[in-house]
């Protein structure tokens, strides 16, 4: 059995009911007010357990993984959709599950998201809005580009490679995406001890486990008649519904792919949100600046009460000083 630095956990599996006998895995850690933690992609539970292991004392924690990702099932392609639109139906099919089968509250559910996670969870948030209490936002947008359908220029000519061409597949088949999440300076800012890295990179040890990395890529919705662009613009504006509501925002500013003009529009869109920023951070932002995040996001959710409502230590941006966005010295 491969042991994962760090991630001392009892693993759980759903089937969900669509998905024809194929199994998600997820971690359900602790007791209290439950947070939901969605990963992105390349990634897996495996980012969360740093924030899992320092709040299971006070929260219930679930992080699944999505299905061909992680430790959960890997499909070949003619198996699964690998399909923002179908995440979300296995996240709605997880909770729901949670909730009726395993004592899990309906109401009062902390989100966590990052990268990918963003637009699934946000996208699933939308559909059940008074579930969710709190918000936190870690490095991922979940709305139509705020620079239009433009490409920034660091990842036009990567992102065509990945997606149109021979190459793309060849690299994908060398596991060559995974791969370099974990590299400086395309995913972190500060070196990856090798066995963290390798925990990220195990379950994706070949190339039949590699589909859904590769699938992620290629769902990305950039222009409308994408396939994934109905699912993200409505996630986009049902955001307006969640305004109001305490809300995290934790960003590593040197992410080369989610910019501060990203970061700007969450800070438009949720103006209630705390934000803190890690000038030296990536785009694994709880991997480069854990010490100081995992402490601020324990802050946030006792400021806010054990049920999302706000609590004595929140500021609410109608009485907040310009000291709300906070900038943390996360240099390694």
């Amino acid at each position: 059995m491969t042991v994962y630095p760090g991630y001392p956990f009892t693993s759980r599996w759903f089937a969900p009911p669509a998905r024809g006998g194929l199994r998600q895995h997820y971690l359900d850690e602790g007791s209290g007010a439950p947070l939901l933690f969605v990963h992105g992609n390349p990634s897996w539970s495996y980012l969360w357990r740093r924030p899992i292991l320092a709040l299971r004392d006070a929260f219930r924690c679930v992080a699944p993984d999505h299905i061909g990702m992680g430790l959960s099932d890997k499909p070949a392609p003619d198996r699964y959709p690998h399909t923002l639109a179908s995440r979300v139906a296995d996240l709605e099919a997880l909770v729901g599950h949670l909730v009726g089968a395993h004592a899990a509250p309906e109401r009062g559910w902390t989100l966590v998201v990052h990268d990918w996670g963003g637009p699934i969870g946000l996208a699933w948030a939308a559909r059940h809005p008074g579930r969710v209490a709190r918000l936190v936002i870690l490095n991922t947008a979940a709305f139509p580009n705020p620079h239009g359908e433009r490409v920034r220029p660091p990842l036009r000519l990567p992102l065509w490679l990945l997606r149109e061409t021979a190459l793309g597949g060849w690299l994908f088949r060398r596991n060559a995406f995974a791969r370099g999440a974990t590299w400086r300076p395309l995913g972190v800012r500060r070196r990856m001890p090798a066995e963290v890295r390798a925990a990220f990179l195990a379950p994706y040890d070949r190339p039949a486990h590699r589909v859904a990395v590769q699938r992620f890529v290629h769902d990305i919705p950039l222009r409308p008649g994408d396939a994934a662009w109905p699912v993200l613009r409505a996630t986009g504006e049902a955001l307006e519904g969640f305004a109001g509501l305490p809300a995290l925002i934790a960003w590593g500013l040197r992410d080369p792919v989610f910019d501060p003009g990203i970061l700007d529009e969450w800070r438009r869109r949720l103006p209630a949100a705390r934000t803190v920023l890690y000038p030296h951070a990536g785009h694994y932002v709880l991997e480069d600046a854990h010490e100081q995040l995992v402490p601020a996001l324990r802050a946030f959710l006792l400021d806010t009460g054990a049920a999302g409502e706000p609590g004595p230590g929140w500021v609410s941006p109608g009485t907040a000083p310009s000291s709300s966005v906070e900038k943390h010295d996360d240099h390694a």
